[in-house]
């Protein structure tokens, strides 16, 4: 680093005799340009594990950490942002909002989701389960300009995020006026890409 300068420059700690030896003081001051960018580092190491602050190298290695839904092409802001939240998004993985806010981070939109999931009480026994038996995901993706979203790239981060369990579809629409309209499930002629065959409805015992 050209012109850094030591913050604890090597000169000024030797014993007194050495201070008017100048062949002595040029020796160290060599030395004080290697360990310069130390120094700086060590000064600085809190803003190096600050996604906002850290030198973009740095913020592909914390990535690295952390885990997030990244395939190395996106802009070095949203590679700050998806550190930033990586944590958080693990702590949600596997459920609804978890997958939207991933999706949302890779893409700039908010995904609408669909899924067969469940939950009702009853104060009497005996009474209809929740949801669909058949378990599904769905996930749609509406974007002012589907052809420039990469359909393969929302598989790979709805796979990483969903439940490990659960089949899902994905589809990419168009948003906003004459935009794709109501939600229907995705037609194979769409962008989507189911990753395996639903499962069989789970059997149930008799005189549930």
């Amino acid at each position: 680093m050209p012109g850094l300068a030591s913050a604890h420059p090597l000169g000024e700690q030797l014993p007194a005799v050495y201070a008017d030896d100048a062949l002595t003081l040029r020796f160290v001051s060599g030395l004080d340009v290697v360990l310069a960018p130390l120094f700086n580092v060590l000064d600085c190491l809190e803003a190096y594990f600050t996604p906002s602050l850290a030198p973009e190298d740095f913020v592909d290695w914390l990535a690295d950490w952390v885990g997030p839904e990244l395939d190395g092409s996106e802009p070095l802001e949203a590679r700050r942002r998806a550190v930033a939240s990586a944590v958080a998004l693990h702590r949600l993985r596997g459920t609804v909002e978890g997958l939207a806010r991933t999706v949302h981070q890779a893409f700039g939109a908010r995904p609408e989701i669909v899924e067969s999931g469940g939950a009702a009480w009853s104060g009497r026994p005996l009474g209809p389960f929740p949801g669909d038996p058949v378990a599904s995901l769905l996930v749609r993706l509406p974007v002012p300009e589907p052809e420039r979203v990469d359909p393969h790239r929302l598989h790979a981060v709805v796979a990483a995020a969903r439940p490990a369990h659960l089949p899902f579809t994905t589809e990419i629409v168009r948003s906003g006026p004459g935009g794709s309209g109501p939600f229907d499930p995705p037609h194979p002629s769409h962008s989507s890409h189911p990753s395996h065959p639903p499962l069989p409805p789970f059997p149930l015992p008799e005189g549930r």
